[in-house]
């Protein structure tokens, strides 16, 4: 911070200090504690212990700002000191193991990072025996810099994070600069979206202009209300238009995507609903603005005018008024119910329903204007078509649940038997009916399984509203072994059930690897194991498997004999159903990401759920990749031929996973460890697919609290191969990515055009869109 910044940051540290205190000017523990807003008392507690240098139990103004000055203006070694202080616990001048265990402990329940007690002593041994230099049995002063001189920027971490625990909030001091939509990097990366609004916009207002223009003679406020007609007429069929999801799913693979933004339809959509809405105000407020003016001319009310069909307005017998009122009602309740808030606020259920209004909305235009229908002709025949045929699908393939998990944060993941006429791209989507969840309701899914993967089709659905939640409910209430009486033939035959399914699995595997050669080393096999034995450790539990999974993502196979029979763990069985239930999906429709394969690096971002659709695409990436797998016939050695094609030019894929959890991580951590182990081989031109893994609830490196933690998880990721938190070899980085680092780093990279695909929460989506636009990258969102 500059000197001016200090200040500013002191003057406010008073004025807080000030407010907490209050008569006694002094703070206690509790007051020091709530000032912190820390969730482990431990950290509070030695701060407090170190800030009260007279040891009244109690810090004044004078004592806190004289600690502070030293964390900001104090020398490295007084830094160091301090942070010697709070780890040295007894103050005895050295950390002794278990002061260090102590310190690591409390480290993880700040960070909300859950690890056995196991591998909480694992990374107590990695940090004391890489700082105890002379193996003493203590660390000492002196060896703790040492260690810390090893880690970059630790120094500078140490000053921002003792700064940032009583920090205000970033004040507001833009810079003024250029405001984002006008800048050329802007107009560059969304010309078509641009393009269409501005021929949106003409059209329109073309039309506004000559149907006011034919209607002149009827006085202002009757040309204002044909004009607003006119552009209904035209908005209430292209709002259709932009819904027809298998014409657009078609138009992706043709060179109109090229020149049309159909990977903006839905914004389009709601552009054009909102257009709708505006317009349907001013033509009813321009209507009752003429009945005004004719209820002064006429022996007829205004009243009557407006809920009479006595005057005889309209060409079905006078019943233009009254399905003008009925129209306007309807039309702002679609609006009201389709907004952000009633859509994210898990009432999805609301805005369905009230969506379907739109039958009604056509017939009663229909009866209120007699041009309308000229309009709607076309689009109806072409929407209808769509119906029809997405209906015809739906109900020939005879799908069924055949295997259903149970995730943490409420993730049901769902395996459908496949049906041989069904395929799709990587990020499709479908909608998906299950009659005993709701016999009426469609909600759409992206598509987490591979083309590629020719038996099974699966999706993940998190419990977000009522038709979610009720997902997840009826499968967690189905009995499942762990929950059957013991003895009973139920559990009997499920247990037995399970155990073939998994010796058929393994059988495959091995069969597989064997008939192509395949040797993997015993540390992929230790990952492997690892996986499965950790149900409630760092190396979390990953999702069961397809019951037959395919030939392109088997395991490795270490040897030449079949591998032993892996025990079942307690939650796999607990979370874990097989089924047979009846469902119906349409689909499949493309997406934003279908633009991948025409990308020469890709860099892929997934924000907790939102890794759906890169589930899919990461595993037919890998697929394609591993076709191309050469090897050596005279020896072990095995490299990967140059992808870069006309079928698939990717040359460089970055995929980045943003959880607030620990836990979240388990919904796809066995696939990502597959695809860690393809890229077993050290590869010329660097590793095709690099993972980066971030924790938002994990302390950053430029806190405090965190520094020894953060060196300990990676003295033993670094010792072991593998991440402690989730068991991959991809470390786990804490906090929030620094977008402006990381697409820097890609540009620097130069790997050719780069395309950001991301998926997740939409402000999230606004900042990397900027960041995009600031480096010249493509960026595509997921809007469904």
């Amino acid at each position: 911070m500059s000197v001016d910044e200090d200040t500013r940051w002191l003057e406010w540290v008073t004025k807080q200090f000030e407010s907490i205190a209050g008569e006694d000017k002094e703070i206690d523990l509790d007051e020091f504690k709530t000032a912190l807003k820390v969730k482990e008392s431990f950290f509070a507690e030695r701060f407090f212990a170190l800030f009260d240098s007279d040891g009244s139990s109690s810090i004044s103004l004078d004592e806190l700002l004289g600690a502070l000055d030293l964390l900001i203006h104090g020398s490295e070694t007084d830094k160091l000191r301090f942070l010697f202080q709070v780890y040295d616990v007894d103050g005895h001048g050295s950390i002794d193991p278990d002061e260090l265990r102590t310190v690591l402990k409390s480290c993880l329940r700040e960070s909300a990072i859950s690890l056995p007690e196991e591998k909480l002593d694992d990374l107590t041994l990695a940090l004391f025996e890489s700082a105890d230099k002379d193996q003493s049995g203590a660390i000492t002063f002196e060896e703790l810099k040492a260690e810390l001189e090893t880690f970059p920027e630790v120094m500078e971490n140490l000053t921002i994070s003792a700064a940032n625990w009583l920090k205000p909030p970033d004040v507001d001091q833009k810079k003024r600069q250029t405001p984002r939509y006008l800048t050329r990097a802007y107009w560059h990366n969304n010309s078509r979206k641009l393009f269409f609004l501005v021929l949106y916009a003409l059209l329109t207002l073309l039309l506004f202009v000559g149907a006011v223009l034919q209607n002149r003679q009827g006085g202002i406020w009757f040309m204002v209300a044909k004009g607003c007609g006119q552009c209904l007429n035209f908005n209430c069929t292209f709002v259709m238009v932009l819904m027809l999801r298998r014409c657009f799913t078609w138009l992706r693979a043709t060179w109109v995507v090229r020149v049309l933004p159909l990977d903006q339809n839905i914004l389009l959509h709601q552009i054009v609903g909102y257009a709708i809405l505006c317009f349907t105000l001013v033509h009813t407020t321009a209507h009752c603005g003429n009945f005004v003016l004719l209820a002064e001319q006429s022996s007829f009310q205004f009243w009557e005018f407006l809920l009479t069909t006595r005057p005889g307005i309209g060409w079905v017998k006078g019943t233009a008024s009254l399905t003008g009122v009925v129209l306007q009602v309807v039309i702002c309740l679609m609006g009201l119910c389709s907004s952000t808030f009633v859509r994210r606020s898990g009432h999805f259920e609301v805005f369905y329903w009230s969506h379907l209004s739109y039958i009604w909305v056509w017939s009663l235009l229909m009866v209120h204007c007699a041009n309308f229908w000229k309009w709607f002709v076309v689009p109806g025949v072409m929407f209808l078509l769509e119906k029809i045929v997405g209906i015809a699908v739906s109900r020939m393939g005879g799908l069924y649940i055949v295997e259903v998990n149970l995730l943490p944060s409420k993730v049901t993941h769902l395996v459908l038997r496949r049906p041989q006429f069904f395929h799709f791209k990587p990020g499709d989507y479908v909608y998906i009916n299950i009659p005993v969840i709701a016999k009426y309701e469609w909600h759409p899914f992206t598509i987490s399984s591979a083309p590629e993967q020719p038996d099974s089709l699966w999706l993940h659905v998190r419990s977000m509203g009522q038709w979610t939640n009720r997902l997840y409910e009826y499968f967690r209430q189905l009995e499942s072994p762990a929950q059957s009486p013991a003895g009973s033939p139920r559990k009997l035959a499920s247990s037995l059930r399970i155990r073939r399914q998994l010796l058929r699995m393994q059988n495959e595997l091995f069969s597989s690897a064997h008939s192509n050669g395949a040797v993997a080393s015993n540390e992929d096999e230790a990952v492997e194991l690892t996986m499965y034995r950790h149900n409630d450790s760092a190396a979390v539990t990953p999702p069961p498997q397809s019951p037959e999974p395919p030939p392109d993502e088997a395991g490795p196979a270490e040897r030449g004999e079949a591998p032993p029979l892996r025990e079942v763990p307690a939650k796999f069985a607990e979370n874990h159903r097989f089924c047979n239930i009846k469902c119906y999906v349409d689909g499949p429709y493309g997406t934003p990401t279908r633009q991948i394969f025409a990308s020469e690096h890709a860099v892929l971002i997934g924000a907790g759920i939102g890794i759906t659709p890169f589930a899919s695409i990461l595993q037919s990436i890998m697929y394609q990749y591993r076709m191309r797998k050469q090897n050596c016939p005279k020896c072990s050695y095995s490299w990967f031929e140059n992808i870069k094609d006309s079928e698939m030019k990717l040359r460089k894929v970055d995929f980045i996973w943003i959880n607030r959890d620990q836990k979240s991580f388990e919904w796809f951590v066995s696939l990502l460890t597959k695809l860690e182990m393809d890229q077993a081989d050290e590869e010329p031109e660097g590793r095709f697919l690099e993972m980066h893994m971030y924790m938002t609830s994990a302390l950053s490196k430029n806190d405090m609290k965190a520094i020894g933690l953060q060196m300990a998880l990676d003295l033993l990721a670094k010792k072991e191969k593998r991440d402690s938190i989730t068991g991959l070899r991809t470390r786990t980085q804490p906090g929030r990515p620094e977008w402006e680092k990381v697409f820097q780093k890609v540009f620097e990279e130069n790997k050719g055009k780069v395309h950001v695909f991301y998926c997740g929460a939409p402000a999230l989506a606004k900042v990397i869109k900027a960041q995009c636009e600031h480096f010249g990258f493509h960026f595509y969102k997921e809007n469904f």
